[in-house]
């Protein structure tokens, strides 16, 4: 049996293929490219009781991952993190049922952890050595190490208000490390030309096909979890979109493998910050793709990307799914943080309270319905984000009671 049943990669624009054995990056036509396995043969030869004992990492889903061999694999023991049902927030929220999905506890402290294990195991399999990437903090902090676990180099560029601890995780992994005073997307532009002149491979969002993949595990753990059943309602944190993208993709490849309910599909939410919506406003008005946002700016530092290169697969992914998307205030989501902290003992990064205000708003507006069963995504440590918290506490003197 095949360790993975990869068959190529597809440009979902232009509908031309390449070879997932070389060095990828975009299609010529300008659209990221994704991963297409021989899901027929796999139907054949995997039965999902078959994942029974195999380790709680993603790797237990190798067959629908892109690396070949397993002698590739860099990993530091990702996946498989907690679903938390929120009893208190339940009736909080007036919701029959509210899990939570917690990524805080992979390696890196972040759910970057999935896309870059997997993205850096690609590299090593066909013989990338270099890597160039720009970052919002947590994406740099999780390629810088595993890049460092695969024996690569790589360099980062990142804003320059970036959260610290994401940048001391960078600069102790040995990247080579550098600041930009500007957001993501001047970063991004850093990036691309220091890789042409150097010749880095570019390992930016959606500039190389694997880091969907080892996000969509995501939603491959979601439905095992739920014993091949879905939630009503999935809401996601979205910047450059690839975990909304990824999930999407692992419904429907589960459900080509006939592992969960045929047409039976989570409504995904996008759930962004209300200075840095492209998303939402190009959902409101109905739009394929999204407009660069000028001077974006939000407490979740994760999802302050003015311009995803992959809007198009997110808007499809709520398109299809009859989902929604919605921007929160930086008052309120930070509200939240502290309410989830507070009711369900959760210190859950900004990002992901986001999601759960998101679930607030939504119920009160009546497009959640008291009935649904709700998951959200937390993306990441609280403790990552210590600046989001303004604690006030008392100094004791040596001999006080209290």
């Amino acid at each position: 049996m095949k360790y993975s049943y990869i068959d190529h990669l597809y440009c979902p624009k232009c509908e031309n293929t390449y070879s997932h054995e070389e060095k990828n990056n975009l299609c010529e036509c300008g659209s990221p490219l994704l991963v297409n396995y021989d899901l027929d043969d796999l139907k054949n030869n995997l039965k999902k009781e078959d994942l029974i004992g195999r380790a709680p990492t993603l790797w237990r889903y190798h067959e629908l991952l892109p690396v070949t061999k397993e002698e590739n694999v860099v990993s530091l023991g990702e996946g498989m993190t907690p679903l938390l049902h929120m009893p208190v927030l339940e009736k909080e929220y007036d919701v029959t049922t509210v899990w939570m999905k917690d990524e805080g506890l992979l390696p890196t402290g972040s759910f970057k952890a999935r896309g870059s294990a997997v993205g850096v195991s690609k590299a090593k399999e066909v013989g990338i050595k270099e890597i160039a990437m720009p970052t919002n903090g947590n994406a740099g902090a999780a390629w810088a190490l595993y890049a460092t676990r695969a024996g690569m180099k790589s360099h980062i560029i990142m804003p320059i208000d970036a959260p610290l601890i994401t940048r001391k995780e960078v600069y102790i992994s040995g990247a080579d490390l550098h600041l930009v005073d500007g957001v993501i997307s001047d970063a991004g532009k850093i990036v691309g030309q220091s890789a042409h002149k150097h010749g880095w491979f570019e390992a930016s969002t959606l500039k190389e096909p694997y880091r969907i993949e080892g996000k969509k595990t995501m939603g491959l753990e979601i439905c095992e979890q739920l014993n091949w059943e879905v939630p009503d309602v999935i809401l996601y944190p979205t910047g450059g979109g690839v975990g909304i993208i990824g999930i999407f993709k692992a419904l429907k490849e589960l459900m080509a493998l006939g592992w969960i309910e045929k047409g039976k599909l989570p409504k995904l939410v996008a759930v962004q910050a209300e200075e840095c919506a492209p998303i939402v406003k190009a959902f409101q008005e109905k739009k394929a793709a999204s407009d660069f946002w000028p001077d974006s700016k939000t407490k979740a530092f994760g999802i302050n990307v003015p311009k995803a290169l992959g809007d198009f697969l997110v808007l499809e992914a709520i398109y299809e799914t009859e989902g929604y998307a919605i921007a929160i205030s930086d008052e309120d989501l930070l509200k939240e943080q502290q309410l989830v902290a507070q009711k369900e003992g959760a210190f859950i990064c900004p990002e992901g309270a986001a999601t759960f205000a998101a679930v607030r708003k939504l119920k009160e507006q009546g497009w959640l319905k008291s009935e649904d069963r709700v998951l959200c995504l937390n993306t990441g440590m609280g403790i990552k984000y210590p600046e989001t918290v303004q604690e006030e506490a008392p100094i004791l003197p040596k001999d006080a009671t209290i």
